[in-house]
């Protein structure tokens, strides 16, 4: 979803899994010079495959970014608020200490540190729950947890805030995400709701819809940087008419 927008947005050349593996280390070095600014959207999205799969996980979240920061001659890393455990009880900022539960958040906190320390012209920018026109849709009838909060993010607003800071200096950790904050199931229902659908939306715990992959029940993201994005409900809005 991101890769997209930010190829639309950006511009450049836009490399997808199939013309370049991020974990062959000889194929970044030929894809990319020194010169070159690179937005890292390749990554292990799959949550719950992950925790069978964390070695392979961080070999692309990890290794891979570390081959795509070492090559570039600066690199925007996109990251996770699932870097954080969601215990604090309140929105996290870039100088709260990081505590994944799961191996996809401990992966992608491998990624982080390895671009930070593989190039100084670095920006590593977490995110929260990204929805976009590449992504997967919901069915007539869903169960949706009502215990895990967070920002939706419209991958649209943040491909047009990553170009904005890739045009600074403002290196290192920055959180972009959407304003505002809601429920999964609270999310769905507003989906619904404006798009005139007919889907059901039941709410449930994450005890009574248990996945592999443990969630932080509060993963709300601020930036003590400045940073602003569109508040969740303009990006739903944003991508309804991208959609119709």
């Amino acid at each position: 979803m991101l890769g997209q927008d930010l190829a639309r947005v950006a511009g450049g050349v836009a490399l997808p899994r199939a013309e370049l593996d991020v974990t062959d280390r000889a194929a970044v070095t030929d894809a990319i010079g020194p010169e070159d600014l690179v937005f890292n959207c390749a990554a292990w999205t799959d949550v719950d495959a992950a925790e069978g799969h964390e070695d392979e996980a961080t070999r692309i979240n990890g290794d891979g970014a570390r081959n795509v920061a070492e090559a570039a001659g600066t690199v925007v890393y996109v990251s996770t608020d699932y870097v954080f455990d969601g215990r604090k009880g309140a929105p996290y900022l870039e100088s709260d200490a990081a505590g994944p539960l799961s191996a996809y958040g401990r992966s992608k906190l491998a990624g982080e540190r390895a671009t930070a320390e593989a190039n100084p012209r670095h920006f590593v920018v977490r995110s929260s729950w990204l929805f976009g026109t590449g992504g997967s849709n919901f069915g007539p009838k869903v169960q949706v947890v009502d215990d895990q909060v967070g920002c939706p993010t419209f991958t649209g607003h943040l491909a047009e805030a990553l170009v904005r800071l890739a045009a600074t200096e403002d290196y290192g950790l920055h959180h972009m995400a959407a304003a505002g904050s809601c429920s999964w199931f609270e999310f769905a229902r507003e989906i619904f709701t404006r798009a005139g659908a007919g889907t059901r939306v039941i709410p449930c715990t994450t005890e009574d819809h248990p996945r592999p992959a443990p969630r932080p029940a509060y993963s709300v993201l601020e930036s003590e940087r400045g940073h602003s994005l569109p508040h969740w409900r303009e990006g739903l809005d944003a991508y309804l008419g991208v959609r119709v």
